[in-house]
């Protein structure tokens, strides 16, 4: 008989092959309760390791790491995307900028002499655009989050529905074909969510580490954005799923 820290084993390794876990589904291959699944899947998620979701459970996304540790994950996906999205960004736009280690990619990625007014919830994001002597910088107040370093809670929603702009570059820590757009904290999804409301345009940064994975709270549904910037290809089954239902994506 299969010991519970074996089959724990066998559900991270199976959830790093499928991309997912349906527990009724590996239970019967084991000859196993559901309830027995969900026990362990209960404690594979109290752990970090997995995401539960309605029926099983889905990869946990490497971006819900603390600030400091996310900027060494994955660098050069998030340049790619971060090139490509920074192309977005025309001379004369309104634009808001998400928190997060690959807006900061984005930051670095725009021409010293572009003209453009940038407004963001991320102290980090306004003083990279120091640099930048001809875009003008609005940055919005309120509690500061220090997981993500960007403001959330009543202030900083007050203050985004007081602005509007061309464009939002939304960063999340999870895209899936069912789940949607998800992140860590359900204050920082409630302000992603606000901003989104405040621009004509929004787009998801995703880079290949975050496709298919998912986390705690919902974002938006793939419905409301305009598009994804991403450098997972059509290898990714997820990002064929995705293609398949008409969300637009943009090569990084």
């Amino acid at each position: 008989m299969m010991l519970a820290a074996e089959r724990r084993d066998l559900l991270l390794r199976r959830l790093e092959a499928d991309g997912k876990l349906v527990a009724k589904d590996v239970a019967a291959e084991l000859g196993i309760s559901e309830d027995s699944v969900r026990r362990d899947l209960r404690e594979l998620a109290a752990a970090g390791l997995c995401q539960r979701v309605y029926g099983g459970a889905l990869p946990v996304s490497p971006a819900l790491a603390d600030y400091a540790a996310r900027t060494a994950v994955s660098p050069q996906s998030k340049e790619r995307v971060a090139r490509r999205a920074a192309a977005l960004i025309r001379a004369g736009d309104r634009v808001i900028l998400d928190g997060g280690t690959t807006t900061l990619a984005v930051v670095r990625a725009l021409p010293r002499t572009l003209d453009a007014t940038v407004i963001t919830h991320s102290p980090t994001i306004a003083a990279a655009l120091v640099e930048h002597p001809a875009i003008e910088v609005f940055l919005l107040g309120g509690r500061l989050y220090k997981h993500s370093a960007v403001t959330c809670g009543v202030a900083a929603a007050d203050a985004a529905r007081a602005i509007s702009a061309d464009l939002f570059l939304l960063g999340v820590t999870g895209v899936h074909p069912v789940e949607g757009l998800t992140t860590g904290d359900v204050e920082e999804a409630a302000m992603k969510r606000t901003l989104a409301g405040r621009a004509a345009d929004t787009y998801v940064l995703a880079s290949r580490e975050k496709i298919g994975a998912a986390s705690a709270y919902a974002v938006l549904p793939l419905a409301d954005v305009a598009g994804l910037v991403t450098d997972a290809g059509d290898d990714d089954p997820v990002i064929r799923q995705l293609r398949a239902q008409g969300v637009e994506l943009l090569a990084g």
